[in-house]
């Protein structure tokens, strides 16, 4: 098994590893943030390197496989969702979110196994696609060491002493990153349905 498949396997096996650490009581630390969610989100980082690392290595050392191409998305959704279902548990992410997320891989899925059996016929990722790849990771990340739920910002009031200064500015980016990402999720899925269209007329 070559290096990039071994980096996707690692991915795969660190989920398992972060969903048990935030169940883990730990002490809160910095901005009363729970020493689990740091380690959280630092296996989570560990694991987004290694998304990119595996393809960068497998197309500039010319092996690319079947496998990697078959398990390596795989192992992205997995990540992201596990990630998002932690901090709709946690009370910091509305389940609405990762719901959408989750329909545009499902239907995304399915127009690939579309195309394969069609001739194996590749639809071109939109920029949206990568939009959203790079907010979602920013989001995700972010929101580990944002103690306030989604959208708190917006309903701030003068009282609010915990919605002050860091943590405000904080919860308002994480806000934001989360609204671009579903919407280029939801733009994203539309792209590639457009680009597939043929494949529907069959």
């Amino acid at each position: 098994m070559n290096l990039p498949n071994k980096l996707t396997i690692l991915r795969i096996i660190l989920v398992p590893l972060m969903v048990v650490v935030a169940y883990i009581h730990l002490p809160e630390v910095l901005w009363g943030i729970p020493l689990a969610y740091l380690l959280v989100d630092l296996i989570f980082i560990i694991a987004s390197i290694t998304d990119k690392l595996d393809g960068s290595i497998a197309r500039k050392k010319n092996i690319v496989t079947t496998f990697g191409k078959f398990l390596d998305p795989i192992a992205d959704k997995i990540l992201v969702l596990a990630a998002m279902l932690i901090l709709v548990e946690a009370g910091r992410l509305p389940a609405w979110i990762p719901i959408v997320v989750l329909a545009r891989e499902f239907i995304v899925s399915g127009y690939r196994l579309i195309a394969v059996e069609k001739g194996g016929k590749v639809i071109p990722a939109s920029i949206w696609g990568k939009i959203k790849t790079t907010t979602q990771m920013i989001a995700i990340i972010l929101a580990f060491i944002d103690t306030n739920p989604f959208g708190a910002c917006f309903s701030y009031s003068s009282g609010e002493q915990h919605l002050q200064g860091f943590p405000f500015a904080l919860n308002l980016i994480v806000t934001i990153l989360m609204i671009v990402q579903t919407i280029a999720t939801i733009v994203s899925g539309i792209d590639y349905l457009k680009g597939g269209k043929d494949l529907i007329k069959d």
